[in-house]
C-alpha cells in the first residue's frame, strides 16, 4: 500500500528540481572557477541545516575542486564567543573580517529564505552579504525563496532552488542545495579529482 505523503513529497521534489534555472547554476560554477583561477578563497555561510550543508560543501570544494574553502560556522567556539559578546547579527561578518575577507574571495550563502531585514530573520547572513558587497566580493549561493534579501539583490550565481509546495520549503530547499553544489563540483570546469565511488 502506497503512503501518499511519501508519493507527494517525492513528486514535489522532482517537480521542484525542474524549476532550477541552468543559467543560474552555470553562473555559480563560473564564479567558483574564476575565484580558483584568481587564487581567492570561498567562504560558505548557512544557518541551521544550511550550516551543516555549508560544511559538506566546503569538504567537496576542497577535496574535489582543489579550492581553498571555509565554512563560516565551523569554528563553534569562535561563533558562540562572538554571539555571546557581540550579538548574533554581526557574528558571521566579524568572522569574515578576521579572515581578511577581500574582493578576491567569494561569499557563498546557503539559505532557505535568504535573510530578511524586514522580518529580522537570518540577519547574520544579511550582514555577511552586505560586508561582501562593501569589499567588492562576488556573492553566490543557493536559496529557497525569491522574496528574501539574497535573491532580491540579483547577484549572478545565486540559484533559486525552491519547493513548489510551500509547506515543504525547508526540507526541499536544503535538499536542493546539495543537488546544486554536487552538480558544481562534478562539472568538468571545476572538478580536479574524481570521487571514490
Amino acid at each position: 500500500m502506497r503512503n501518499m505523503f511519501i508519493t507527494k513529497f517525492i513528486s514535489n521534489f522532482v517537480d521542484s528540481v525542474g524549476l532550477i534555472k541552468e543559467d543560474e547554476v552555470d553562473a555559480l560554477i563560473q564564479a567558483l572557477v574564476s575565484v580558483r583561477q584568481a587564487g581567492g578563497r570561498v567562504f560558505v555561510a548557512g544557518v541551521g541545516g544550511s550550516a551543516a550543508n555549508a560544511s559538506h560543501m566546503v569538504n567537496d570544494l576542497r577535496k574535489l575542486a582543489m579550492l581553498e574553502a571555509y565554512s563560516v560556522s565551523e569554528n563553534i567556539a569562535e561563533v558562540t564567543a562572538r554571539v555571546n559578546d557581540e550579538g548574533w547579527d554581526g557574528a558571521y561578518a566579524e568572522w569574515l573580517k578576521a579572515s581578511n575577507f577581500s574582493a578576491r574571495d567569494v561569499l557563498c550563502v546557503l539559505s532557505v529564505g535568504g535573510g530578511s531585514p524586514e522580518r529580522k530573520v537570518s540577519m547574520n547572513l544579511v550582514a555577511a552579504i552586505e560586508l561582501a558587497v562593501s569589499v567588492g566580493s562576488n556573492v553566490i549561493g543557493v536559496v529557497g525563496r525569491s522574496d528574501g534579501f539574497l535573491y532580491r539583490k540579483n547577484f549572478p550565481g545565486v540559484v533559486l532552488a525552491r519547493s513548489i509546495e510551500t509547506s515543504q520549503d525547508t526540507p526541499v530547499s536544503e535538499s536542493l542545495q546539495a543537488l546544486v553544489w554536487h552538480l558544481a563540483v562534478s562539472d568538468p570546469r571545476l572538478q580536479r579529482k574524481p570521487t571514490k565511488w
